[in-house]
């Protein structure tokens, strides 16, 4: 029998769905990871309350829990809104489960779904494959543009050697300097083509160390805004694709804002987390928040793309060589606008490190 406990238990826990038990009385005898994570509420805190004490703008899902109760029926309700304390709201898909003994209803399982994480993760897959196609475009393109681009460079190198002109020598000097600059340009384009080469690091060392670049940089750099979780273990990810990372994103934040507005920088750790399909069982998650106007409309659902740039002197690839780096990782990166301000979301999964 302990050990039936104990594995189910441990199947308890672990669970993606969100389990919550109350008992005929309407208390929370206990409540997995899994809810514990998407009502942002320990399961120490919430022992012993009634729905309405847990969630006390959620009328709805308190009467779910009386009907089914004074019924002893299961229901289901669909896209239902949970006001959680001190958070935003969320919308669920909720079931709820009566267990009879002798024909009494003793307890009730609910099971909470969350529709956006659902939309989320069909939105992150479409985002992969149309990332990644146009990733291969560019790549088959830049291969192609790479050996004639050192062929002209050569020949002027080998011109130049030849001319007595200091007025042809600068035209050659310019074909010379403009070809470099493409296949910095392509460079750039490639860079994800990368191996990883994965250490033990602290995620908060590595952050602050793109702080002190991004502050020699730029000379008005404002101050960052930190909220770190402490608790935070060490990851195994590439150091130097990290910081790569984060100077891409924390440039965009800097130049949104025309270094006059504040930077948050926010990390924690979400259990259960789906990332292409993949449930992990624990992800990091950096916010780097900024107050500037955000992404134009227009290029909002494609701003990981290449080539694409709301300034008219970006060239578009600074997200989405970040997003290739971080897809490297089995993460993702998310955009949101949200309260007036930017908010790109880096997720690192921890359960394959």
């Amino acid at each position: 029998m302990t050990f039936i406990a104990e594995t189910t238990a441990r199947v308890y826990d672990n669970l993606a769905t969100a389990v919550l038990l109350f008992d005929n009385q309407l208390r929370l005898t206990c409540v997995n990871a899994a809810g514990e994570n998407l009502l942002y509420v320990s399961n120490r805190q919430m022992t012993g309350q009634r729905p309405d004490e847990i969630m006390p703008g959620s009328h709805v899902f308190d009467a779910v829990l009386k009907r089914t109760l004074e019924t002893n029926t299961s229901f289901s309700e669909r896209g239902m809104v949970l006001q959680l304390p001190h958070k935003e709201a969320i919308t669920v898909d909720c079931c709820v489960t009566p267990v009879m003994e002798d024909d009494v209803c003793i307890e009730l399982i609910v099971e909470l779904t969350d529709v956006n994480a659902f939309h989320r993760v069909m939105h992150d897959e479409s985002l992969y494959v149309l990332h990644d196609a146009s990733r291969e475009a560019f790549r088959g393109m830049a291969h192609e543009i790479r050996n004639p681009l050192g062929g002209i460079r050569g020949a002027a190198q080998l011109l130049q050697g030849e001319l007595d002109d200091k007025e042809l020598i600068e035209y050659t000097s310019i074909i010379i300097q403009e070809a470099d600059r493409l296949r910095n340009f392509i460079d750039r384009i490639l860079a994800s083509d990368q191996q990883l080469h994965c250490v033990d690091l602290n995620i908060h060392e590595v952050i602050e160390y793109v702080c002190s670049l991004v502050k020699a940089e730029f000379e008005a750099c404002p101050e960052f805004k930190r909220n770190y979780d402490p608790s935070l273990p060490f990851i195994k990810a590439d150091r130097e694709q990290l910081i790569q990372v984060f100077l891409n994103v924390m440039r965009n934040a800097l130049q949104a804002t025309e270094c006059e507005g504040q930077i948050e920088l926010h990390t924690r750790i979400i259990r259960h987390f789906t990332i292409r399909q993949k449930i992990h069982r624990m992800v990091v998650r950096i916010d780097i928040i900024d107050d500037g106007p955000g992404i134009p409309s227009e290029i909002e659902k494609n701003v990981f793309y290449p080539m694409v740039s709301g300034r008219p002197d970006g060239t578009g690839l600074g997200l989405s060589i970040a997003q290739s780096l971080i897809n490297l990782h089995g993460g993702v990166i998310d955009y949101e606008r949200k309260d007036e301000k930017t908010i790109f979301s880096i997720y690192l999964p921890m359960s394959d490190n």
